[in-house]
């Protein structure tokens, strides 16, 4: 009975879990082999899946969806560990720094994307400072770093909001393991890069490239920045299924639930493949 004990007591919120993701899971995969009763639909088949891997569209949009991901969680990542590293020293001001370091991390991603778009919009607030100091003819002439080819308004929203979520991580292992063991490298003749590079990456490693994976599954399935703060085509691809879905007519509706099959999928296999790589690397070290 005792070995049940942790079963049962994590049951309630298992279950929640199982009937949440996992009966919305069901429902949109039968969806996606065009199986909707509803208007008729009552013969499972591929064709849904079959439209969109043959769309262009939808491909560009997968593409703009990995590529604004990878991007981001490794910005993040690595702006964090640096920061993380600043931030352990002693120096005046340090509580400060480290308050104002963790200050937007109770803050909804959506009040960033506004304040990317009050900021850095070719109207925004940036724009017209610009302009006013005569560094460009007019606020129009301001690179466009919102609703661009190149996403940079919703990577910069996605690493503003991941840093410190990441960096708190990287502070507390960094607290945890304390000094020692890099005094002690240092003892022996070691270098600032090979402290970094044999004692200190090994320690904070595991917990970075763990925290790296959820950044990376939110992004790859988040609707609302990509929506607020990219552009019209090629659209991030939740953004797309959710337009898809929408659409008055139902016939739309196995592709668009295809489409999150297809994101869930993806992100199952970056993550596994993530977790496989920080094994090998962990290993490695």
């Amino acid at each position: 009975m005792e070995r049940l004990r942790p079963y049962l007591m994590l049951s309630p919120a298992l279950l929640i879990i199982m009937l949440f993701f996992l009966g919305g899971l069901g429902v949109g995969l039968m969806r996606s082999l065009n199986y909707m009763p509803i208007i008729g639909l009552t013969e499972p088949n591929l064709d849904a899946y079959v439209g969109i891997l043959t769309d262009r569209t939808f491909l560009r949009s997968l593409g703009l969806t990995l590529y604004i991901a990878i991007a981001s969680t490794a910005i993040s990542m690595t702006l964090a560990v640096a920061s993380g590293l600043l931030l352990r020293r002693s120096f005046r001001g340090k509580q400060v720094m480290t308050f104002l370091f963790q200050l937007n991390l109770p803050i909804p991603h959506i009040v960033g994307a506004i304040g990317i778009l009050f900021l850095f919009t070719q109207g925004g607030f940036l724009a017209r400072a610009a302009h006013a100091v005569h560094l460009i003819e007019q606020p129009a002439d301001f690179p466009a770093l919102v609703f661009d080819r190149y996403a940079i308004g919703i990577i910069a929203e996605y690493v503003w909001k991941e840093i410190p979520f990441i960096g708190v991580v990287v502070l507390a292992i960094l607290q945890a393991v304390g000094d020692e063991y890099e005094a002690l490298a240092q003892t022996l003749g070691a270098n600032r890069w090979q402290r970094f590079r044999h004692v200190l990456l090994p320690l904070i490693l595991p917990g970075v490239l763990s925290v790296s994976v959820i950044v990376l599954a939110f992004t790859l399935g988040a609707y609302e920045i990509p929506f607020m703060l990219g552009r019209s085509f090629p659209q991030a691809l939740p953004v797309l299924a959710v337009r898809s879905y929408t659409d008055p007519d139902l016939n739309q509706r196995p592709q668009a639930m295809a489409m999150a099959i297809v994101i869930t999928v993806f992100s199952t296999l970056l993550i596994l493949a993530y977790m496989e790589l920080s094994r090998r690397i962990v290993r490695k070290e």
